[in-house]
């Protein structure tokens, strides 16, 4: 099948990429279940500012999706030829929505991952939706209608919910935003750079849910950890019962133990790290997910790796030390 490319270039010349969002003021969250209180006609004037370089207004919905693990699903209704200008798609396989159509353009990701074809359909609004069309890059949601079709379906005809900001280069968020704010002051301005931590807002229990599973997994893990030294130096009591007979003080032994040990933690906290970035790696190949990888997360997981090791494999050193030499010998 032939591949249709789209421009992501504006007339001016080089990539364009939106760096400010902009919704209606008293907007919560990012869940696309706010109304669309913007007219169309705002995304118009905003394109007429000084330093703004192009704006594209957009509608998000939240639809129920009985294939998503939380059983609801944020799409896109949008402009495409306008949107992939701002956002850099480009079109992969068969063709651009109609207007005012039950038809979607998928991200190509979301189509391995739902094992789609052009011709599918996917349903939306309580009726069926055609497949006409892929793209990439993923870009915000996975799934694109047409703006039209979101706002009859809505009853929101002639508005959005947000746009879309690309500003001329030299210019900065910082200089342009105080004059927007000014000249469209019921709008909410967000620097694109943080809508990230704008959705993690959005689900506060998602953060506590992570934090509390990163600490019971650091904790599972060096009680594994202490475990596995704990037994594997207690097998070898005879090893240590012959160390002291041959004239080695308690504490020299347990020195010997504890070097060995932590030797052993850090080549397995190595070989864990290792799996995790192998694990990341095919993560962004299959998905369009960005697994964040902290160095602060790492340099825990190492403490409290040795940390674990070390204890595991000293009390029983020294407890085994602390033996006669023949009970030690005669240890099974």
């Amino acid at each position: 099948m032939a591949r249709t490319g789209i421009a992501a270039e504006h007339k001016s010349g080089g990539l364009v990429r939106p760096e400010l969002f902009m919704r209606a003021a008293g907007s919560i969250g990012m869940g696309g279940s706010e109304p669309f209180r913007l007219p169309v006609e705002v995304a118009k004037e905003v394109a007429k500012v000084e330093g703004v370089r192009l704006a594209v207004g957009i509608g998000q919905n939240s639809v129920d999706a009985s294939d998503n693990n939380t059983g609801k699903r944020l799409i896109d209704g949008v402009d495409f030829p306008q949107y992939s200008a701002i956002a850099g798609l480009r079109l992969i396989e068969g063709r651009i929505f109609a207007e005012n159509s039950d038809e979607i353009l998928i991200d190509t990701a979301f189509q391995r991952q739902k094992d789609l074809k052009l011709g599918d359909t996917i349903n939306i609004y309580d009726r069926p939706f055609t497949v006409v069309g892929t793209y990439e890059p993923a870009s915000g949601a996975r799934i694109k209608l047409p703006l039209s079709t979101m706002q009859t379906q809505l009853g929101s005809d002639g508005k959005i919910s947000s746009i879309l900001i690309a500003l001329e280069p030299g210019v900065s968020t910082d200089q342009i935003g105080p004059l927007l704010q000014e000249r469209f002051p019921d709008t909410q301005l967000i620097r694109t750079e943080d809508l990230e931590e704008l959705y993690m807002a959005g689900f506060p229990a998602l953060n506590v849910f992570l934090n509390v599973f990163i600490g019971i997994a650091a904790v599972v893990s060096a009680l594994v950890i202490l475990l596995t030294m704990y037994t594997t130096v207690t097998e070898r009591t005879r090893q240590i019962g012959i160390m002291k007979s041959l004239g080695m003080s308690n504490p020299a032994i347990g020195l010997v133990i504890t070097k060995e040990a932590l030797l052993i933690s850090f080549f397995g906290i190595i070989v864990g790290v290792l799996l995790t970035l192998a694990a990341r790696y095919g993560l962004n190949l299959i998905t369009t997910l960005e697994v964040e990888i902290s160095l602060t997360v790492l340099l825990i997981v190492l403490v409290v790796g040795l940390i674990g090791g070390a204890l595991g494999a000293l009390y029983p050193a020294l407890r085994a030390a602390r033996l006669d030499a023949v009970e030690a010998l005669s240890y099974e």
